[in-house]
């Protein structure tokens, strides 16, 4: 990555491609990024994009079936795979190691990338797309139809450089530099506490309880979370992972969960365009994600933290895919966020980001009864029947009909027919404009 040094500069991001204007000065070049931004760029920071498939890691050029098995047995991993030439001319196969029977050693699975008269790629049949890169994506967050999903990249390349990434030194914190101060609170992942780092930063330090969390995965899945950065998303600062328990170092924000917050912390009866400026935030943040196709899967006014100016910022994102505890992750499970879960997610475990969006009417919900309980009389059971049925929220008595059509659009049936989060940080930000200046 390159940060502009001066206003003329282009920031650079890894593995974006952008295309050059100019070249008249050998070390610094014009060039256009993919939102049309154009800025200057020094030349030792980008090479001549690959074509096709050799950009990506995970594919592995030229090797067979017997190297793919040696490769990923080696590695070792659970859901380790790559992407290789198939045995037959210009096809693919996707090669994948599982220990789905809680083996120590592996058992690799070759499935072939088929392709439909229409020209699209599928490993399983329901699930089709324009090209293998969009495959690979749905497959890394979706088994659908696969013993695992594809979890880990195995890659026959050069290691990258050790500072690339969550190179040591860069993003693994020394737990010395670490003082703690006093705890915040116990989550589903252990205590949490309030401290500094280097004696000077305000940090919040969560301490992974043993056995709560896949950890070999969430250290995998921090390098991704690292690189996520939004004003309206709580910055994972680094990890502890040298000992155990192992530590998740994040920015601290004064006023602590948004939940209670809306219960105990406002001291003054809240206006309208204050709860809209919350829901505001975690749209923008939630937008931010939703370009990054990342998702939440327990959005939830718990799960967001307020600043001490009373900004709103979205935690713990992607981190439910890690959590071990049965009762939480089966949607039949006494702790699974059934009351923030559209029916396609309570029915079939279907998550996507319009499942995301699902949460967001929900968590806006929370916010417009200063914190009450989603379906408060209603037990898990009779809420699964009931929204399958169409049964949804009442519309809160601090929520006007313009506020409550925007929950309302998030919890259409159909997940296509609900907004994007980008469509409803728009859509919130009109009608905060309107309140204000009406």
């Amino acid at each position: 990555d390159y940060s502009p040094m001066t206003p003329q500069d282009l920031e650079l991001r890894k593995n974006e491609e952008y295309t050059i204007l100019e070249k008249s000065d050998a070390n610094w070049w014009r060039a256009r990024d993919k939102y049309g931004k154009e800025g200057y760029i020094p030349s030792n920071y980008v090479v001549e994009a690959e074509k096709g498939l050799e950009k990506y890691d995970w594919y592995c050029k030229n090797m067979n079936r017997s190297q793919a098995e040696h490769l990923l047995k080696s590695e070792n991993k659970d859901g380790g795979f790559l992407v290789r030439d198939s045995s037959k001319a210009g096809k693919y196969t996707v090669s994948l190691l599982t220990k789905g029977g809680g083996e120590i050693s592996g058992v690799c699975k070759h499935y072939n990338i088929c392709t439909t008269p229409q020209g699209q790629v599928y490993l399983a049949e329901k699930h089709h797309f324009n090209t293998i890169p969009e495959l690979i994506n749905y497959h890394q967050h979706n088994a659908a139809g696969m013993v695992s999903r594809l979890k880990h990249i195995v890659s026959n390349r050069p290691s990258p450089p050790s500072t690339a990434g969550l190179g040591y030194g860069v993003w693994e914190i020394d737990p010395r530099d670490l003082t703690f101060i006093r705890e915040l609170g116990n989550g589903q992942f252990g205590v949490v506490k309030y401290g500094k780092w280097q004696g000077q930063h305000d940090v919040a330090i969560k301490m992974i309880k043993e056995g709560s969390m896949s950890e070999d995965d969430f250290i995998e899945e921090a390098k991704i979370m690292m690189k996520l950065r939004h004003e309206n998303l709580v910055q994972l600062y680094g990890v502890c992972t040298k000992q155990r328990p192992i530590y998740i170092v994040t920015e601290f924000l004064a006023n602590g969960c948004l939940l209670t917050y809306l219960k105990e912390g406002l001291t003054v009866h809240p206006t309208t365009v204050q709860l809209l400026e919350m829901c505001k935030d975690v749209s923008e943040g939630m937008a931010y994600l939703e370009s990054q196709q990342y998702l939440h899967r327990d959005l939830a006014a718990r799960n967001c933290l307020v600043d001490g100016n009373g900004t709103v910022k979205v935690t713990d994102f992607g981190l439910s895919r890690y959590v071990l505890d049965d009762e939480y992750t089966s949607s039949a499970g006494s702790k699974f966020p059934v009351r923030w879960s559209p029916p396609e997610v309570l029915l079939y475990c279907r998550f996507s980001s319009k499942s995301d969006i699902w949460a967001y009417g929900v968590l806006m919900w929370e916010v417009y009864t200063l914190g009450k309980l989603p379906y408060e009389r209603l037990n898990n059971t009779e809420i699964v029947d009931q929204v399958s049925r169409g049964m949804r929220l009442f519309r809160p008595q601090l929520a006007n009909e313009r506020i409550y059509s925007i929950m309302s659009s998030c919890w259409s049936d159909k997940p296509e027919e609900r907004p994007t989060f980008q469509e409803v940080a728009l859509t919130v930000q009109d009608l905060l404009y309107e309140l204000q200046y009406n």
